[in-house]
């Protein structure tokens, strides 16, 4: 493992967004000071070392603070060049922001609002999640590779790599299904390579305990939507 040179990562424990960072640092090989954060009781440090917005994940190194995982992903391949995460081809890594993106954007974020909505609301949420998984799906099976990075795990699977252990607990939450292994076979494929590597696979959270995390935060926004439609 390389040294530090003062990495710490401040996280919290559910968060698919610190997983993305631990993943990163994990497959660099370097190591790092872990603090976990209480996101609904904020503490100080991470209210001074991301002030604008006060989420995790933020980065520390030598004392300098960088928030919002994607770009802490970036800034990782960029100073720890080895096992790189992006394609050294500008037109390649030009693609692999654009899935990141979409991963992000409408992978991550449809299956969220899914399971967090109810009536028409999840009816047209599952549906976006379904067109968002079709087209993912397309992709992989474009690239006929082990993972978006090729054979080995890169910036794209990284971003999109919640969904290998996140989806299934957000279906049973919302009671929805969206990842049909026959009809996404390449996607299905994917989650079961990117699980097997054992530095992905150590340390998730528990299903158990993801169950009810999202249970009860799903209800909290179901509420706050109700209040804001009969306010």
């Amino acid at each position: 493992m390389e040294e530090t040179g003062g990495v710490k990562l401040l996280g919290f424990w559910v968060s698919p967004f610190a997983q993305r960072v631990k993943w990163a640092l994990k497959l660099k090989g370097v190591q790092y000071e872990y603090i976990e954060e209480d996101i609904y009781n904020k503490s100080p440090l991470l209210s001074k070392l991301n002030p604008v917005y006060g989420m995790v994940p933020v980065l520390v190194h030598n004392g300098k603070p960088i928030s919002e995982s994607i770009i802490i992903l970036e800034y990782i391949d960029e100073v720890w060049k080895q096992a790189p995460l992006l394609p050294q081809d500008p037109y390649e890594r030009a693609q692999a922001r654009f899935w990141a993106k979409f991963a992000e954007e409408k992978v991550r974020q449809s299956v969220w609002e899914a399971m967090c909505s109810s009536g028409e609301e999840k009816q047209k949420a599952v549906k976006s999640a379904v067109e968002a998984f079709e087209e993912f799906e397309k992709e992989l099976k474009r690239r006929g590779t082990k993972f978006f990075g090729g054979e080995t795990i890169g910036f794209v699977d990284i971003v999109a790599g919640c969904i290998s252990y996140q989806l299934a607990v957000h279906e049973e939450v919302g009671s929805i299904k969206i990842l049909d292994s026959s009809r996404f076979p390449a996607i299905s494929e994917w989650i079961k390579n990117f699980l097997n590597h054992p530095l992905i696979n150590e340390g998730l959270p528990q299903k158990d305990q993801m169950f009810a995390y999202f249970s009860k935060r799903s209800k909290e926004i179901a509420s706050r939507k109700m209040s804001h439609k009969t306010a």
